[in-house]
């Protein structure tokens, strides 16, 4: 976390975008990364500002608040997000992530049973 000359809270996100998806959407954020599923192809820009809008979206945060710092060119960006602190990042992804998505149980086998 970084805070700025005059006092106002920044935070970092690292996010790993797939462009040309088969539809919008927030996945998981685990260990700091957040995966990001977007219908916009990566040409001119359009993956980078549907991945803005669908961060600031989930954070209920303007998207002048999230600025691309690195990674316009790339799958994985680091936003930086003003005026949010570590901890509230944490806790509005935390709680966005679906909970099948926070915890991986192992799959049920289902036995035919005769009859």
């Amino acid at each position: 976390m970084r805070a700025k000359s005059n006092d106002v809270e920044q935070v970092e996100l690292t996010v790993q975008v797939t462009p040309r998806a088969s539809a919008n959407q927030v996945g998981r954020y685990e260990d700091g990364l957040l995966r990001v599923r977007v219908t916009r192809p990566p040409a001119d820009g359009e993956a980078n500002r549907a991945v803005l809008n669908l961060v600031a979206r989930r954070l209920r945060m303007p998207s002048s608040a999230l600025t691309l710092v690195a990674g316009a060119r790339s799958r994985t960006k680091r936003y930086a997000i003003e005026g949010l602190s570590a901890a509230e990042l944490h806790l509005r992804l935390a709680a966005a992530t679906p909970a099948s998505a926070q915890q991986k149980r192992p799959r049920r086998r289902r036995i035919p049973l005769d009859g």
